[in-house]
């Protein structure tokens, strides 16, 4: 869980590639952040389903599919 934190920092690039009509490059960081989240999840360091479940339902984007702005 420790490296969880460039998850979230893919995710503000990404708000932010998509808010200034840089779409393709949105695009780019949504896959490299499931890359990311498949990596720390091999290495034991990723968000469980249960943890995804619960930050989703407290209204927070946990990088699954489906997330794209």
């Amino acid at each position: 869980m420790q490296n969880e934190w460039i998850l979230d920092v893919l995710a503000d690039l990404r708000t932010f590639a998509h808010q200034n009509g840089l779409s393709t490059l949105a695009e780019h960081l949504d896959d490299t952040r499931l890359v990311a989240a498949t990596a720390l999840t091999s290495n034991g360091e990723g968000r469980t389903g249960n943890e995804c479940r619960t930050a989703q339902a407290a209204g927070h984007d946990t990088g699954g599919r489906g997330t794209r702005l």
